[in-house]
């Protein structure tokens, strides 16, 4: 048996094979292109790697041309955490010196003697794989124009507390569209004061409004106008082209949040497992595709449901030392998944009796708070996702949630 490791770095890599007695069979240093791929193959090659015998990897990370590469064909790609990997370290070298190559020697060594301890990346389709990246673009977009919506509001409070004021009835406040439409028509309070009615119901028009324009067109000119405090001309000036430039920024990224929302629209539909996801209460397009990026259409993945619920830190972990034992929530965890879940457990009692029967039964009878109530409700939940996955099964309320015994008597 032969295994390989992989030293990544940005432009170059350290590649070294070892076999099942540790000893360095050959080393390379390959350059980040396509000739160094190709040398890599190569020697994965000339060492026997094929579809029927693969050689497993070991790189420290899991993204990039060169793991694409490498996930070709059958062959297996470990990606170490590279915490773990400098703990490997210590066993073949006390100095504690670090070079390149000993790295890719490392991690070679890693799967020689404990690849059972690592899980390989999973099996995705290229589909999982594409729905993957734009999910968790349009989350990372969703929270850049969150970050971007708090900062210009914070500018707001320093001179502009109309502004506030005038946007705090509507849903998401500064990120709506007419919100941006009335701030860049009006970018201090002292032109927004002197804003008429026609340019108001214009700004509300621009901004796609269509029903109660005059009564909103009302309500805006009168905050507007109301007595406010002032910052000195030229510093209130300075403030509003400040917040343009802020305004901007949000306006981009209210943009990329749309345009990849679109996209997850249109790639989540077609994978196979959209209709079992889409089944769940609570569990919308953007949703069901995020819990889909974190976890994959590999069903080996996971070796039963409990592995699942710990990779989404759902499930509570004991740790015990001596007479001493505390159960707590887990910390290391897909991050992600885990987010997305505390959304699902808080959607899914709107439109599931038994989810809501239960997160109530988890506050009144056993005294939760109101989050660990939703992991418990997520950690049951995904462990039923797990299943229908498995049996290809759309969620069945009655299954889901049967009725406590003593109902289920006095109801026959």
């Amino acid at each position: 048996m032969i295994y390989c490791g992989i030293d990544w770095a940005e432009k170059t890599h350290d590649v070294a094979l070892v076999d099942d007695t540790g000893q360095l069979l050959a080393k390379r240093h390959i350059t980040d292109d396509a000739a160094g791929y190709k040398l890599l193959l190569d020697l994965l090659a000339e060492y026997g790697d094929s579809d029927e015998e693969p050689i497993p990897i070991a790189i420290e990370t899991s993204r990039g041309l060169l793991v694409a590469v490498l996930r070709t064909g059958k062959r297996q790609v470990f990606a170490i955490n590279p915490m773990a990997a400098a703990r490997y370290r210590d066993r073949h070298a006390v100095s504690r010196k670090k070079s390149d190559p000993g790295d890719a020697l490392v991690l070679a060594n890693i799967l020689r003697t404990d690849m059972h301890a690592h899980r390989p990346l999973p099996k995705d389709s290229d589909l999982a794989r594409a729905i993957a990246v734009l999910a968790r673009a349009q989350q990372d977009a969703t929270w850049n124009r969150q970050q971007m919506a708090n900062q210009l509001r914070s500018l707001l409070r320093e001179y502009y507390p109309a502004a506030l004021a005038a946007v705090a009835p509507w849903q998401n406040g500064l990120c709506r569209p007419e919100a941006r439409e009335l701030l860049k028509l009006a970018p201090t309070p002292a032109r927004a004061a002197r804003l008429t009615r026609a340019q108001i119901t214009a700004a509300l028009k621009r901004a796609g409004r269509k029903r109660g324009i005059e009564a909103e067109t009302e309500r805006l000119r009168e905050v507007l106008r109301e007595d406010w405090a002032h910052q000195p001309a030229l510093v209130e000036d300075a403030l509003g082209k400040q917040m343009l430039a802020l305004l901007g920024q949000l306006e981009a990224a209210c943009t990329a949040v749309d345009d990849l929302a679109a996209a997850v629209e249109d790639a989540f539909p077609q994978d196979p497992d959209a209709d079992v996801l889409l089944s769940f209460p609570g569990l919308g397009l953007q949703l069901a595709a995020r819990v889909l990026a974190e976890i994959g259409d590999d069903r080996a993945r996971f070796a039963d449901a409990r592995g699942l619920k710990a990779y989404a830190s759902s499930s509570p972990v004991t740790r015990a030392s001596g007479k001493k034992s505390s159960i707590t929530r887990r910390l290391v965890k897909n991050d992600r998944l885990n987010h997305a879940g505390y959304l699902w457990a808080f959607s899914a009692p709107n439109g599931s009796p038994g989810a809501r029967a239960h997160y109530r039964r988890r506050r009144d009878e056993h005294g939760d708070w109101h989050a660990a109530a939703l992991r418990n409700l997520f950690n049951r939940m995904i462990g039923q996702l797990y299943h229908c996955l498995q049996q290809n099964k759309l969620f069945d309320e009655h299954m889901a949630f049967p009725a406590p015994p003593e109902l289920a008597v006095s109801a026959a």
